[in-house]
């Protein structure tokens, strides 16, 4: 899988799964523009690549707008003259009771993590499909979209749709020989991983929970240019997690 000198932009790229998204891509030779709302996390991640000998740069978004996906497709566009992967990747959860969610707290919701997904797509497909290659995009969904836990529901509604949307847009995008797939990763923990409990490793049956780079790695396969008859998927990352069956004694 080569990724030298291609363009890909990641949303949500200043923390967690979007930094390491962000980073393996960096480590693959490609250029990397990363979109983030917080300006602090989005610069220190793009000088981290720098650091390490990769092209990067930050360009603050707030993917609800759509003025900031077009700018920030442009700038994109400007500065690397193509883009070739566009990882839709921001995301947020309110966990409210649905008594107490309010039409604002949905709508901040949809907007950040399903709404972007089209505005990002459509933006990025108008570059993408006058590349000779066309171009790859992967939209990170979550388990959340086929099992829950209660007051998740406005989460959960977004996951689901961005599943859906994916497909629709493989359908869509197809004729430009742009590839469309998403992710639904299980558990991430995307904090210190040495305080996670046996218990919390032996809910999986990889016998450990997920990092970013294993969501990063995923990313890699579904947007080389080897793997093009791969579109239109909802690819479960998860350890087996939603797989086991865990008994309480």
């Amino acid at each position: 899988m080569n990724f030298s000198k291609k363009t890909v932009v990641i949303t949500g790229a200043g923390n967690g799964i979007g930094k390491g998204i962000a980073l393996l891509y960096a480590e693959k030779g490609a250029n990397i523009i990363l979109a983030d709302i917080d300006e602090k996390a989005g610069a220190s991640a793009a000088s981290t690549i720098k650091e390490l000998g990769g092209e990067a740069i930050f360009v603050q978004t707030d993917v609800r707008l759509e003025t900031d996906i077009v700018r920030l497709m442009e700038l994109a566009h400007q500065t690397f003259s193509q883009i070739d992967i566009l990882i839709n990747n921001a995301g947020k959860a309110i966990f409210k009771s649905p008594f107490e969610l309010t039409l604002e707290d949905w709508d901040d919701v949809m907007n950040t993590n399903l709404r972007s997904v089209f505005l990002g797509s459509r933006e990025a497909a108008k570059y993408m499909r006058h590349n000779k290659d066309g171009g790859s995009i992967v939209n990170i969904a979550s388990t959340r979209a086929i099992m829950s836990e209660p007051n998740s529901e406005s989460y959960a509604a977004t996951k689901g749709g961005i599943i859906a949307i994916t497909h629709a847009l493989a359908a869509s995008l197809s004729n430009d020989h742009i590839t469309v797939n998403s992710i639904s990763p299980g558990w991430i923990e995307t904090g210190d991983y040495s305080k996670l409990s046996p218990q919390d490793h032996d809910q999986h049956l990889s016998k450990r929970v997920g990092k970013p780079e294993d969501i990063a790695r995923t990313c890699l396969y579904l947007t080389s240019t080897e793997n093009d008859f791969v579109t239109g998927i909802n690819l479960v990352v998860d350890g087996g997690m939603t797989r086991k069956m865990i008994y309480e004694e």
